[in-house]
């Protein structure tokens, strides 16, 4: 059972707002030491002042029984991708202090921090060798022509030529002033790698180039660290990825997907290194495990994935059945780190009622708490949250999180906040309800709103039959299990039919606009990042193989596929006012979306409005942008609902 550090009672602030949810720190990459008697993690807060607006990270450290906790890494430059020596005496992590991303190792007991690289191009992640000698890292080179180029005010671009691909390089840790030696680049994208036990090899992972639209072939691939030579490990029609070695050296795992698809089930395949033999190990029951790491005999494999609102850590034999390791009783957890030696594992977790921190917990054991990132700030209460489930208009279970306005009593009807979420392969789980992010749901609650986050099929967490139910159908049934679950909270007799607002971002915002061109029932709407239509959205977006996907193929091909579920072949029936939310810089659902959907609705004189965020990709990264967002959600909500 997870056990997390409250606040006292006596400390509880007045009420919950966007500005409060924004002080709430937030964890992430929990490693354990190699001999599993400290632990190290990231916390990140929001630097919100008058002239910065910006996330800034930090390392800290503790002993397993969250013991001699202290921060490790200071300044106004963050700091990521944190991993333990061999000896377990410094730590090594990547930062931009110095003006571009390079590596550091900094001493556990104290110190300054040692830059070890003075890369002029882009680093991305990086491996030390199992004896400490070397790091092995992903980049790309510096390009002094395209440098040459902008100075000038010449650097136009032809679009998808030549994109930027990362290499394999080694570093010598040990010899002062070593010049870093590449060891893999060519016509191809260097992704995950890891080192073979005795650090002669490194198994890669490569794929044919570095556009997100061209992300959906991958192949591993064995490189002698003293040669270069390369031996194919996996070159198969399937996705194969995210390689790494058994203890004893004897096998590799890789993650495999069979189809093209980026949301069909995935396996976890054994590479057997002396018969050369591929198998897939058994499925899980979410069809997408994530490997954490190799059991120390090398007999088993530690994998995670989400269960429904929760999430579940499973032991994934080399011969046997998959058997449960670990299901939290509430919340869930997240990116589960081992440390190398297959002892810990390292995880931040949250419940809907307690913010997220950092835990340890040993192979087989029971979690512990080891920061405190939150336990300082003055939190009001929250109110009730709650999974509820219903069933889809064809018999399909279908589940949902229910959170109750505050001091809520029973047979009060409430005005209803739907929030639906992206995708559609995204899912609500057992989540802080008072973090910040793009909706305050605490806040919605202490304003006396209840707020329904459905799980409609095609979200994970599921299955890959659940999430394949969307194909060819958005705007179908998974609009019907939607609005089912909102007929379900009316029916509680939580819900006031005559109150209610819809929202949601990206796929959730397509969802949101789908809803207003199909029913009137919702006094107002907030589309986030949401496409409106697909034809067009095709041709701009930077992932239409996405479309492919679910759709099964180009709209050329599926015209009708296309246009039966688009909004905008629907925007004559739009009555309700609606907010249109967007960043500027989106590539992956451009803004010209939110043009299309806020000129129709100003044509035909629907309260429309509509704000678009400078620098700002699919989502917020600078809090003041973040903080806005959920005070628009509020806002329009209010205005229309009280």
């Amino acid at each position: 059972m997870i056990l997390l550090v409250l606040c006292s009672a006596g400390l509880w602030a007045a009420e919950w707002s966007p500005a409060l949810s924004m002080k709430l720190k937030t964890i992430s990459e929990v490693i354990p030491s190699p001999d599993g008697k400290s632990v190290v993690w990231l916390e990140t807060r929001a630097i919100i002042e008058a002239e910065k607006s910006e996330m800034l990270t930090h390392l800290f450290f503790a002993r397993v029984d969250g013991s001699g906790r202290r921060q490790l890494t200071q300044g106004d430059k963050g700091v990521n991708a944190p991993a333990w020596a061999e000896d377990g005496k410094s730590i090594y992590f990547a930062s931009d202090r110095s003006g571009k991303r390079n590596y550091y190792r900094l001493p556990v007991e104290g110190g300054e921090a040692e830059k070890l690289t003075d890369w002029k191009g882009v680093l991305g992640q990086y491996r030390i060798s199992p004896d400490g000698r070397f790091v092995a890292f992903a980049a790309t080179e510096e390009d002094k022509e395209i440098e040459k180029r902008r100075k000038e005010k010449i650097d136009f671009r032809i679009v998808g030529e030549k994109p930027p691909r990362q290499g394999l390089w080694t570093l010598n840790l040990n010899e002062p002033g070593a010049v870093a030696k590449s060891l893999l680049k060519g016509d191809f994208h260097v992704m995950s790698f890891d080192w073979a036990p005795d650090g002669k090899t490194i198994a890669v992972e490569r794929r044919t180039t570095s556009e997100p639209n061209e992300s959906y072939s991958a192949d591993v691939l064995e490189v002698d660290v003293a040669t270069g030579t390369t031996k194919k490990i996996a070159a198969t029609s399937a996705f194969e990825s995210e390689p790494m070695y058994s203890p004893d050296g004897r096998y590799i795992a890789l993650q495999r997907r069979m189809k093209r698809s980026s949301h069909d089930a995935e396996r976890v395949a054994l590479y057997m290194r002396a018969s050369g033999e591929i198998r897939e190990l058994p499925p899980t029951p979410n069809d997408n495990p994530q490997v954490a790491g190799w059991a120390p005999d090398s007999k088993s494999l530690v994998v995670f994935e989400p269960k429904g609102t929760r999430s579940a850590l499973y032991r994934m034999p080399v011969d046997g059945p998959l058997t449960s390791l670990y299901l939290p009783k509430v919340g869930f957890f997240t990116g589960l780190k081992m440390n190398d030696a297959g002892t810990h594992y390292g995880f931040p977790a949250q419940s809907m009622d307690k913010p997220v921190e950092a835990f340890v917990m040993a192979l087989g054991g029971e979690p512990v708490q080891v920061s405190s990132a939150n336990a300082g700030l003055e939190l009001p209460a929250v109110a009730k949250s709650e999974v509820i489930t219903w069933k889809g208009k064809d018999g399909l279970p279908i589940e949902g999180i229910l959170t109750y306005p505050i001091g809520y009593k029973a047979g009060t009807k409430a005005p209803l906040i739907l929030n639906i979420h992206g995708g559609p392969s995204g899912v609500f789980a057992e989540s802080f309800v008072g973090a910040g992010g793009l909706y305050p749901i605490a806040t919605f609650a202490s304003k006396g709103f209840a707020v329904l986050r459905p799980n409609p099929r095609g979200s994970t967490a599921y299955g890959a039959a659940f999430r394949n139910k969307v194909d060819q159908d958005w705007g179908g049934l998974d609009f019907q299990d939607i609005q089912l679950g909102v007929d379900q909270v009316i029916s509680m007799g939580v819900a006031d039919a005559e109150k209610m607002c819809v929202m949601g971002w990206s796929y959730g915002g397509y969802m949101t606009a789908w809803t207003v061109t199909q029913t009137s029932r919702y006094k107002c709407a907030a589309i986030g990042a949401g496409i409106t239509n697909h034809v067009s959205m095709y041709g701009t977006q930077d992932i239409p193989a996405v479309y492919e996907d679910y759709f099964g193929g180009p709209p050329w091909e599926l015209p009708e596929v296309y246009k039966r579920s688009s909004p905008m072949n629907y925007i004559q029936n739009v009555k309700t006012p609606t907010l249109i939310l967007h960043g500027e810089n989106d590539p992956r659902v451009p803004p010209t979306q939110g043009y299309e959907f806020h000129s129709a609705l100003k044509r035909r004189s629907v309260p429309v409005k509509m704000i678009v965020y400078p620098r700002t990709l699919h989502g917020p990264n600078e809090p003041k942008f973040t903080q806005n967002i959920m005070e628009q959600h509020l806002s329009w909500a209010e205005t229309y609902l009280k």
